[in-house]
């Protein structure tokens, strides 16, 4: 049977000692530290022994990164704390870039100097396939992804007094380089809308091209969402897809998401080629008009299309002709395109549905670093004049 006593340590603290089964088959004496109301103090002590006294306490100083990262993930989920398609980016980075790396170490153990290895062996290793072998150098972008998870997940076990300090924020993620982003040059921009006439995915890649709007977004669009008179988009969901939940309709990830967005002549066109097509096939499979609900890009018989098998068409696609950009980098080249013509990037990150201007700047840095050759030609035209 399980023991335990508080002892008060200031006005709203407490230290909770309870006995925990030791590996000897002894009884050890463990200690922690809670803040809060002495009945507070009280319920955790019992859970404590409670947990202690069926096998599932799990001591401190023999957690795992493993361990700590499942317990999370378990948690996280429950309490609705990520969407699905986070949980499932997460997992993916849990099993794929930390715990073949660093998931047996002690989460008491883990200081700088291992997480410095780990980001050294990410970029020149990659990923860790089922063999045992790493995939090749990852980029300091995605070692910066997996270390936002450990350092989230460490910061909630210092919270819980599981660890005394957050090591991911003493020993920082590799510094981005600049990564230059695989997009359409300006002629293959200039040809693509010709190549696209008449495909299945041309009013979407169009979209993508010359409005800057993200897969989930076009593929959750729906007939009230365009208003060709008017020449706009009005952008309000996002269809997203995971192997856990499916396919499902949400909002965008902020505020700035909901956006409407000014349509150029050669989107509206394609647009309006597209409905009709649309309007036809309906007639024939018995569906009737569109109503405002109806989606602008369902599969044959109205239903949502899959956004991952909408993408291996794109591929598809852009393997005929030679194209090696992914659908995301249509969204990529538009921006550019915008930055080249020097819109202000206050207005390219609404356009774009960015939560702040500053998300646009570290996404596109590179491409805003342009020489000042015109100011330059500017004060020798004046000097001349």
């Amino acid at each position: 049977m399980s023991r335990g006593h508080i002892r008060a340590r200031g006005k709203s603290s407490w230290e909770l000692k309870f006995d925990v089964p030791s590996d000897d088959g002894k009884r050890k004496t463990l200690t922690k530290n809670v803040r809060g109301s002495k009945r507070q103090a009280q319920a955790e002590l019992a859970k404590l022994i409670a947990a202690a006294a069926h096998g599932g306490f799990v001591d401190p100083s023999k957690l795992t990164v493993a361990e700590l990262l499942r317990e999370r993930m378990k948690i996280w989920r429950g309490k609705r704390d990520i969407s699905p398609r986070t949980a499932q980016g997460y997992e993916d980075l849990i099993d794929g870039y930390i715990v073949p790396y660093i998931g047996t170490k002690l989460i008491q153990k883990l200081g700088t100097r291992e997480i410095e290895d780990w980001h050294a062996t990410l970029l020149t290793e990659g990923r860790r396939r089922r063999n045992g072998d790493g995939e090749g150098g990852v980029s300091a972008r995605t070692v910066g992804h997996a270390q936002r998870v450990l350092s989230k997940a460490l910061a909630e076990a210092m919270r819980h007094g599981l660890v005394t300090k957050n090591v991911c924020t003493l020993q920082p993620a590799p510094k981005l380089t600049t990564e230059e982003m695989v997009i359409l040059t300006p002629q293959e921009v200039d040809a693509l809308p010709a190549q696209l006439h008449g495909h299945e995915i041309e009013a979407e890649a169009l979209l993508a091209l010359f409005c800057g709007l993200r897969r989930g977004e076009i593929l959750a669009l729906r007939e009230k969402s365009a208003d060709l008179d008017e020449e706009v988009i009005h952008v309000r969901e996002s269809l997203e897809e995971t192997t856990e939940g499916g396919l499902r309709f949400k909002g965008p990830k902020s505020k700035a998401g909901i956006r409407d967005v000014k349509l150029p002549a050669i989107v509206t066109d394609a647009l309006i080629e597209h409905r009709k097509r649309l309007l036809e096939r309906r007639l024939m499979l018995g569906l009737g008009k569109l109503t405002g609900e109806d989606l602008l890009f369902p599969r044959w018989d109205g239903s949502p299309q899959s956004p991952d098998t909408f993408g291996r068409t794109w591929s598809r696609f852009a393997k005929e002709l030679g194209i090696l950009v992914s659908f995301h980098g249509l969204r990529h080249t538009h921006a550019s395109m915008l930055i080249d013509r020097n819109v202000d990037v206050v207005t390219i990150s609404k356009r774009l549905g960015h939560s702040s201007p500053a998300i646009t700047l570290q996404v596109y840095a590179h491409l805003f670093r342009k020489d000042d050759s015109k100011a330059a030609a500017a004060i020798n035209a004046a000097l001349g004049g």
